[in-house]
């Protein structure tokens, strides 16, 4: 494994049957609704691994995440407090999603991020869009 090395994101992960828990990093400018989509990705049964930075590390061609220490299974929620919530440890990331403020093309072309040496396919959405955690849960399906 190369070295742990800090990205600011939050971690968002799912179980899938057959597949094993797989993860969602994501990123945008302040105020994006980082935490605001991945309360709601919570809500329908994904776990958080990190909130607003996490810990990345490539091994085998793959790229892992895990919380680091002082925030590790807690979350903030803007207008109310630093809550707990419930989280994991070390996790695969799969999936790149890019919050963005403009509109978003209707079918854009395929795109990666590189972190830490490892592509990841990009998903590009608005974050406060009432279907965005249906589009995460569809892109990390087509994976």
């Amino acid at each position: 494994m190369s070295g742990r090395q800090p990205l600011h994101g939050t971690v968002a992960a799912r179980w899938t049957p057959g597949v094993g828990w797989r993860a969602v990093l994501i990123t945008g400018p302040s105020a994006a609704g980082k935490s605001d989509l991945t309360l709601r990705l919570i809500g329908r049964g994904w776990r958080l691994v990190a909130d607003d930075y996490a810990h990345v590390t490539a091994s085998g061609g793959a790229l892992y995440a895990v919380p680091p220490e002082t925030i590790a299974g807690r979350m903030e929620v803007r207008g109310l407090a630093i809550v707990p919530v419930c989280a994991r440890g070390l996790t695969r990331v799969v999936l790149a999603v890019e919050l963005v403020e403009e509109p978003v093309e209707r079918l854009p072309e395929p795109a990666a991020r590189m972190v830490d040496g490892v592509a990841l396919p990009v998903l590009r959405l608005n974050g406060f869009e009432a279907s965005a955690v249906e589009k995460v849960a569809a892109a990390l399906a087509r994976l």
